[in-house]
């Protein structure tokens, strides 16, 4: 019975992974994140006419090799115009690439890697597993929206960015409990000295 249950779901899982156009998951992501990627290449592919992929790789992409060169082996499975986030967590990298100049113009690199790496290299309880879900899936929602934006496009299914204003308030919590720590154990003490 319990071999049974396990090739069911083992069937399920690979046939989640098996009709994925927009993702190409080394066992990084779980079928849950998969869904919400596939659900917004999806409905960007069917507004804007643009592909965006989340590659994830095992493999240590080794310094000095082109995550072009690295790309060349997904030819025959993406499709152009597109943009990908390329993860290789054994080599600590992550990059943004794009198949033209101008498509490549229209993405913040920088904003989309961070709201990746924000998460994943949160020291917190959090899996690894749960860090690359919502770190990934974040920045590939934020990649979605910054190339439907180039089009005019609103989309429904990404992520909003209603959290940034908690994030900006919590920044600025610390900032000023930073302030008044200093304060208390540096600047008055010496102040007081000087009375």
């Amino acid at each position: 019975m319990k071999a049974k249950a396990r090739s069911a779901l083992l069937m399920l899982l690979l046939s989640c992974f098996l009709n994925a156009k927009f993702l190409f998951n080394d066992h990084l992501i779980s079928p849950k994140a998969a869904d919400y990627i596939e659900k917004m290449g999806n409905e960007l592919k069917a507004k804007t006419g643009i592909n965006a992929y989340l590659i994830t790789t095992n493999s240590e992409l080794k310094r000095g090799v082109s995550v072009y060169d690295f790309l060349k082996k997904y030819e025959e499975s993406i499709s152009k115009p597109y943009a990908a986030i390329v993860f290789a967590p054994n080599s600590k990298r992550i990059h943004i690439v794009a198949s033209s100049k101008e498509l490549e113009s229209k993405i913040d690199k920088d904003k989309v890697i961070d709201f990746a790496v924000k998460i994943i290299a949160s020291k917190d309880k959090n899996s690894l597993q749960s860090k690359y879900d919502v770190g990934l899936v974040q920045a590939y929602s934020e990649l979605a929206d910054e190339l439907a934006k180039s089009k005019g496009v609103e989309l429904e299914n990404t992520i909003k960015d209603t959290g940034s204003w908690v994030l900006k308030i919590l920044n600025f919590v610390i900032i000023i409990g930073s302030i008044i720590v200093i304060w208390i154990y540096f600047i008055a003490p010496i102040l007081k000295k000087r009375k």
